[in-house]
C-alpha cells in the first residue's frame, strides 16, 4: 500500500511541478523564513535524533525552498546578459599605465558595472541558499540511508526455535479472537443491530453483486468474448487484450462491492477495519497477477505471448497466483502483527512459512522461464536479456529463505517479497511491448513488424517507464526520485551555461526541424529544380549534397542558439575535442574533407567510368566518408575519399564518353600486308560505333616470333562499349581473313629428343 501511495505521489509531483515552479515565479525566496527552517534542519542533523517521518517532512521542506531558489537564479537573466554586452562594446578597462579612456565612457562603464552588481545580487543570494539546501538534503538523506541499512542488517532471533512456535501461535490466535469478538459485540451492541437492519437491502445487495461480479466475472468476460469472436470473426491478440480488462475490471468492482458491503454494515471494530483498508490492495495483486499471467500465459497458443506447452503454460499461472497469494498473507500479517504489537519472536516464525512457499514457487516459475528464454534462439532482444533475470530471480529466492531461517528477517522480507512484486511491472512491459508490436503490425500490414524500430524503441520508452515503479518496490523512497527529477530539471552546466530538460528537447526540436526542410530541400532540387537545368548528373549530385552539409549545420548553430548555448563558453572543450580529433579520427577528417574536394572539384562524378587500383566500375555514390563503385561484375567496391584525391585515378569518361580501342592481330609471314591492311581499316570503319572524326587508323607493328603484328587503333562514340566493339571486331577479322584465305598463325614448338637409342634399350627387358 505504502508504494502505491508513493508512486501515485511521484506521479502528482511531475504532473504539477511545472504549475509549481510558474507559482513560485511571481515571487522570489523569503529568505527570512529560509534561514529559520535551515537552522532547525542543522539542528536536527547534528543531534540526529528525529524520526525518519520527521525527518521526511523537513526534507520536503527543504526541497520545496531549494525549487524556489533555483527558479531565482534565472531572474533577470535577460538583463544581466544584455547590460554585460553593453560593457563589452565599451571595449576593456584601461590598466595602470595605459591612457585613461574618456570621462563619458569611463562615467557610462561605471553605471553599468554598477548596474550589474545590483541585478547579480538576487542571484548570488539565491546560489547560496540553493547550495546550503542541496547540502541539507544530502545529509538528511545519508541519515535516513544509513538507518535504513541497518535495519535491514539486524540480527533478530531465528525462527528454528522451537520454544518460540507456542508464542507464535498464541499471538496469531490473540489476533483471530479479537477479531470475533469485535463482531460479537457488534451483534450484542442493540443500536448496531438496528442500524444493520435499517440497511441490510443494501448490505445484502452490496454482497450479492459483489460476490456476483467476484465468482462469475471471469467466465461472463470470456463468454462475451467468446460470443463476439464467433460473431464478428474478429481475432488476434489485439482483441485478446480488451476482452481481457474484464477479467480485471469486474473482479475488482466486485471486490469493492464487498469491502463497502461490510464498511457499511458499521460490523467489526479496529482490526476489521485494517483489513479492510489493505484488502483491495492485497486482492488486486491476486486479480492483476491472474490477468497477467493469463496474457502471458494464455490457454490458447494464438493468444499467448510464451508458449511453453499447454501443461507448462497451466503449472505457470498455478505458480503466480501460490505468489500473489504470499503477498496477501504477508500483508495481512503484517497489518496484524503492527496492530497487536506481535514480538519478534512471533513474528519471524509466523513469517517463516509464507517466505519459504513464495521461495519455492518464485524458483519454480524462474527455473521454468529460464529455460525457455535460453532456448529461443530466434527471440528479440528483450528475450536475450530475460534469462539473466530469471537466474537472479532464482538466487533471490535460494537467499531469502536462509536469511529468515538465521534471523535476519527484514532482509528475507526485503529480498523475496520485492522480488515478486517485481514480476508485476516486468509482466507489464511485456505485455504492453508485445501489444504495442501487435498494433503496429495492425497498422502497417508488415508481419515482421515485430522486430521493427518503432516497436523496439516504444519497448525502450515502456522499461524507462518501469523504472520509477521498480525503484519503489526495492525500496527506493520517493524523495529519492524526486531528487533525480531536480537534478534533471537542473539540468547540466556547460561552460557557464546551464542547460535544463527543456532547453535539451527545444535543441532536438530545432535540430530536427531544420534537418527535415534540409531533406525537404534536397528533394526538391533532386526531383524538379536540378533535372531542368544544362548541369550534368554529377554536378546535380554535388549541389544537392553541398546544401546537406549546409543545411545540417545551419541546423545545428540555431538549435544551439536557441537552448540558449553560449558557443564561447565551450571553445576550450571544442579546442580539446579537435586536438583529439587530430590524432585519434585523422583518417575520418582527411576522409570528409577529401569528399567535400570530390564535390567542388569533380574529378570523378556519379556515373563515371574508373580506374582504381586496376578495378574498373562505375561510381554510384560519393559521400561524406567513402566513394561507393560499382564494378562490371556487380559488387561495390568502397573506396576512402582520400584515396581518390592523393592516388592515381584513371577517369575513363571525365567530360565525354569518347575513347579509344586497341584490337591487335598478327597474320602468317608470307601474307600480303598491304590487303591486310585494307581489310582491318574496312572492319573498323564499317562498324557503327567507330567515330569517322579522327579515323580509324590500321598500323603495322613489327615482326613477331611467328607472325606479322597489326593493330586498329579507332575512337569509339561511347567508350562504355569497348568490350562489345573488341569482341565485333574480332568477329569480323576471323570471318573476313576466312575469306581471303589469310591464315592467323599460332606457336608452335618442336620438341628434339637425344639418344633415343639408349631409352628404347632401357625400356627393352632382357
Amino acid at each position: 500500500m505504502r508504494a502505491l501511495k508513493s508512486l501515485f505521489a511521484a506521479f502528482l509531483l511531475v504532473l504539477f511541478l511545472p504549475v509549481t515552479v510558474l507559482a513560485q515565479e511571481t515571487s522570489g525566496p523569503d529568505y527570512d523564513v529560509w534561514t529559520t527552517i535551515a537552522e532547525r534542519a542543522e539542528s536536527a542533523i547534528e543531534a540526529s535524533r528525529a524520526s525518519n517521518a520527521a525527518l521526511e517532512e523537513l526534507r520536503s521542506q527543504i526541497t520545496d525552498w531549494r525549487l524556489q531558489f533555483l527558479t531565482a537564479q534565472e531572474t533577470n537573466g535577460k538583463r544581466v546578459e544584455t547590460l554585460r554586452s553593453q560593457i563589452k562594446a565599451l571595449g576593456p578597462a584601461p590598466s595602470e599605465g595605459e591612457t585613461e579612456e574618456a570621462e563619458e565612457i569611463a562615467t557610462r562603464r561605471a553605471e553599468l558595472t554598477a548596474q550589474l552588481a545590483r541585478l547579480q545580487a538576487p542571484i548570488v543570494k539565491a546560489e547560496e541558499a540553493f547550495s546550503r539546501a542541496d547540502g541539507l538534503i544530502g545529509e538528511i538523506d545519508r541519515i535516513i540511508r544509513e538507518r535504513q541499512t541497518n535495519a535491514l542488517f539486524e540480527l533478530g532471533p531465528t525462527p528454528l526455535n522451537i520454544a518460540n512456535w507456542p508464542r507464535a501461535w498464541a499471538e496469531l490466535n490473540r489476533s483471530w479472537n479479537g477479531i470475533t469478538s469485535e463482531w460479537q459485540e457488534s451483534w450484542q451492541n442493540p443500536s448496531q443491530r438496528i442500524t444493520l437492519r435499517d440497511r441490510a437491502p443494501a448490505v445484502i445487495g452490496l454482497v450479492v453483486l459483489g460476490l456476483a461480479l467476484l465468482i462469475r466475472g471471469r467466465r461472463w468476460t470470456n463468454s462475451v468474448g467468446r460470443q463476439l469472436r464467433g460473431t464478428y470473426r474478429i481475432h488476434g491478440y489485439l482483441w485478446h487484450f480488451l476482452i481481457s480488462l474484464g477479467k480485471v475490471l469486474l473482479p475488482m468492482a466486485g471486490l469493492f462491492a464487498l469491502t463497502e458491503a461490510v464498511t457499511y454494515s458499521s460490523f467489526g471494530g479496529p482490526r476489521t477495519l485494517i483489513l479492510l483498508e489493505g484488502l483491495p490492495l492485497w486482492a488486486g495483486f491476486m486479480i492483476v497477477g491472474q490477468w497477467l499471467a493469463g496474457l502471458i500465459f494464455a490457454e490458447d497458443k494464438a493468444d499467448t505471448i510464451y508458449d511453453l506447452g499447454e501443461d507448462r503454460n497451466r503449472r505457470a499461472r498455478l505458480l503466480i497466483f501460490g505468489l500473489t497469494l504470499m503477498l496477501a498473507l504477508n500483508g495481512a500479517l503484517a497489518a496484524m502483527a503492527g496492530h497487536d504489537f506481535y514480538p519478534s519472536e512471533a513474528r519471524v516464525v509466523l513469517g517463516l512459512p509464507l517466505v519459504l512457499l513464495a521461495s519455492l514457487f518464485l524458483f519454480r516459475l524462474a527455473r521454468m522461464l529460464t529455460a525457455y528464454w535460453s532456448n529461443d534462439e530466434d527471440g528479440n532482444h528483450t528475450n536475450r536479456l530475460l534469462p539473466y533475470l530469471g537466474r537472479a530471480i532464482q538466487l533471490a529466492a535460494v537467499l531469502a529463505p536462509l536469511l529468515a531461517a538465521v534471523g535476519y528477517e527484514a532482509a528475507a522480507n526485503a529480498l523475496i517479497y520485492p522480488a515478486i512484486r517485481s514480476l508485476g511491472p516486468v509482466g507489464l512491459v511485456i505485455v504492453l511491448q508485445f501489444l504495442v508490436a501487435e498494433a503496429y503490425v495492425l497498422i502497417t500490414g508488415d508481419k515482421d513488424g515485430h522486430d521493427a524500430l518503432v516497436p523496439m524503441l516504444m519497448g525502450y520508452l515502456l522499461v524507462l517507464a518501469a523504472i520509477p515503479g521498480l525503484a519503489l518496490i526495492w525500496g527506493a523512497r520517493l524523495a529519492d526520485l524526486s531528487e533525480v527529477w531536480a537534478s534533471i530539471q537542473q539540468g547540466v552546466l556547460v561552460g557557464e551555461t546551464r542547460i535544463s530538460p527543456t532547453e535539451f528537447f527545444s535543441f532536438v526540436l530545432v535540430f530536427v526541424v531544420g534537418y527535415m526542410l534540409t531533406r525537404i530541400l534536397q528533394g526538391a532540387l533532386r526531383s524538379s529544380v536540378l533535372p531542368k537545368t544544362r548541369i550534368d548528373a554529377g554536378g546535380q549530385n554535388a549541389i544537392v549534397s553541398g546544401v546537406g552539409y549546409v543545411g545540417i549545420f545551419l541546423a545545428a548553430v540555431v538549435a544551439i542558439s536557441s537552448a540558449g548555448i553560449d558557443l564561447s563558453s565551450v571553445a576550450l572543450v571544442a579546442g580539446a575535442l579537435s586536438v583529439g580529433i587530430g590524432f585519434g579520427l585523422q583518417n575520418i577528417v582527411s576522409n570528409f574533407v577529401s569528399g567535400i574536394i570530390l564535390l567542388i572539384e569533380r574529378p570523378i562524378s556519379i556515373g563515371d567510368w574508373i580506374e582504381v587500383g586496376g578495378k574498373h566500375g562505375y561510381v554510384r555514390g560519393i559521400s561524406v566518408r567513402s566513394t561507393r563503385v560499382e564494378t562490371f561484375d556487380r559488387t561495390d567496391l568502397i573506396i576512402p575519399n582520400s584515396d581518390l584525391v592523393s592516388g592515381q585515378v584513371i577517369n575513363w569518361t571525365r567530360g565525354n564518353v569518347r575513347g579509344r580501342v586497341i584490337v591487335a592481330v598478327g597474320v602468317a609471314y608470307g601474307t600480303d600486308t598491304k590487303r591486310v591492311e585494307e581489310i582491318l581499316l574496312d572492319i573498323a570503319k564499317a562498324h557503327p560505333m567507330v567515330s569517322g572524326d579522327p579515323s580509324p587508323s590500321v598500323y603495322f607493328q613489327g615482326f613477331g616470333a611467328s607472325s606479322l603484328d597489326f593493330e586498329i587503333r579507332a575512337v569509339l562514340k561511347d567508350v562504355n562499349w569497348i568490350l562489345n566493339v573488341k569482341s565485333d571486331i574480332n568477329h569480323e577479322i576471323a570471318r573476313r581473313f576466312a575469306e581471303e584465305g589469310i591464315e592467323i598463325p599460332f606457336n608452335q614448338t618442336d620438341v628434339t629428343i637425344r639418344n633415343i637409342e639408349a631409352l628404347v634399350q632401357k625400356e627393352t627387358p632382357e
